[in-house]
């Protein structure tokens, strides 16, 4: 059997060819016309395979995708409304571009501040590095971990270098160190000498440390601190936003018998807290839903929560006391109304399918392209009332704000990895 492509040439094929008609002529001979619908299916025909190919290639890419186990196991969450308005104490403006930036290059990500009685100010940074701040001259005190020089050129080496986040001062003039990896320290801020108090890995009630955030050091000497998530370490923050699980602690510890209790558990992503001026209560952010939480220290209602602000207009970072008695909240990303979509957060929220299948296809990296260059701090009052709002809508001075420290009449403003200090000159 011959194949087609080498079948014998016919007379009526190549009468085809030269257009004869299939009807006679006036001379009798049989005409053929050239059927062109057919020829032009064929490439048509050939089109519509390589489409149907391409359809099966996405298909089984998809597929495959779908297949392969997603790193967060997300839950289901659902905001409480769309963001709120942009008005009254609310409204835009420009008075957190009052100010300037220090120490460009020299510090990345300095998160949370302290200060001592004679006026130094102490920080820690991406890199792992603790530093004093004196007269706007700049010295460093350790390394939280072992200091490489990879330290500080990706996350991936921070639970080597360390991760200093809260850091304050206790009443021997020793600072008290978070580090989101190691544990709690207690480091002489002159020699750099480093005690660990409490390691992550022995953790609290048989469950370890994952993300050691927020420090505050009561007047009777204990520490208060959060575990962010006991699933995910910083570096992973932005899974731990995504998951929107309920994994993180409020604990404290107690410097005399080394004691460490949990307070509060079950908390989306706890972050900064500060205590009422009397420490009665202490208002504690849980940055992943947006909601600033108060939980009873003393009184008739001691060891009980209340939401007392939800459906922020950002997502909370460290909360400080002002000298005004106020509380000063760093927002570390805006929640703003989308003109055709909400935010993205409040998107994906109720689909946790959908939450998987992203992180599977986006580099964690890539969400940094979602984060508005838009700085932005609240005060609030006791119970939760916004008072007032500062504004840098362009990012000219700060963004994603982690800390809000008052230092008589200068504000030093945090960040997790900005390359500079920013200080806001007065609250105008």
């Amino acid at each position: 059997m011959m194949c087609p492509l080498h079948e014998p040439v016919s007379n009526v094929f190549i009468a085809e060819l030269i257009g004869d008609s299939p009807h006679s002529s006036s001379h009798g001979v049989p005409e053929h016309t050239l059927n062109f619908t057919q020829l032009s299916e064929r490439p048509h025909d050939a089109t519509m395979l390589g489409t149907s190919s391409v359809k099966v290639l996405l298909l089984a890419v998809a597929v495959g995708v779908y297949l392969i186990p997603s790193p967060i196991d997300p839950e289901l969450y659902i905001f409480e409304g769309p963001p709120p308005a942009l008005d009254g104490p609310l409204a835009v403006n420009t008075r957190l571009q009052r100010g300037r930036r220090l120490f460009s290059g020299q510090l990345k990500g300095p998160e949370s501040f302290t200060a001592d009685q004679k006026g130094n100010i102490y920080t820690g940074t991406v890199d792992g590095k603790l530093w004093r701040i004196s007269n706007e001259s700049l010295t460093f005190i350790t390394q939280m971990g072992r200091n490489i020089p990879e330290c500080g050129t990706s996350t991936d080496y921070e639970p080597v270098c360390g991760r200093p986040h809260g850091l304050r001062l206790d009443r021997d003039g020793q600072l008290i160190v978070a580090d989101s990896y190691q544990g709690l320290f207690k480091v002489d801020p002159w020699t750099g000498e480093k005690t660990l108090l409490h390691s992550s890995t022995e953790g609290a009630d048989g469950i370890p440390f994952g993300f050691l955030n927020g420090l505050e050091i009561s007047k009777n000497g204990r520490v208060f601190f959060t575990d962010s998530s006991s699933k995910w370490g910083r570096r992973h923050v932005r899974y731990e936003v995504l998951e929107t699980n309920r994994l993180g602690r409020l604990l404290s510890f107690d410097p005399v018998t080394g004691r460490v209790r949990t307070l509060l558990d079950s908390l989306y992503m706890p972050n900064g807290f500060a205590f009422s001026p009397d420490e009665d209560f202490l208002l504690l952010a849980e940055t992943s839903i947006a909601h600033i939480i108060k939980f009873w220290l003393k009184g008739p209602k001691a060891g009980t929560k209340e939401v007392i602000l939800n459906n922020m207009i950002g997502y909370p970072d460290n909360i400080r006391l002002s000298d005004r008695g106020t509380f000063l909240v760093g927002i570390t990303t805006v929640r703003f109304r989308g003109r055709l979509f909400p935010p993205f957060l409040d998107l994906i929220g109720p689909y946790p399918t959908l939450k998987s299948f992203i992180v599977k296809l986006v580099p964690l990296s890539w969400y940094n392209v979602l984060l508005s260059k838009y700085g932005l701090i609240l005060e609030l009052g006791p119970d939760g009332e916004v008072i007032d709002s500062l504004h840098d809508p362009t990012g000219s001075l700060t963004w994603a704000v982690s800390d809000v420290f008052q230092q008589g009449t200068h504000y030093y403003l945090g960040s997790t990895d900005l390359p500079f200090l920013p200080v806001l000159e007065e609250w105008s």
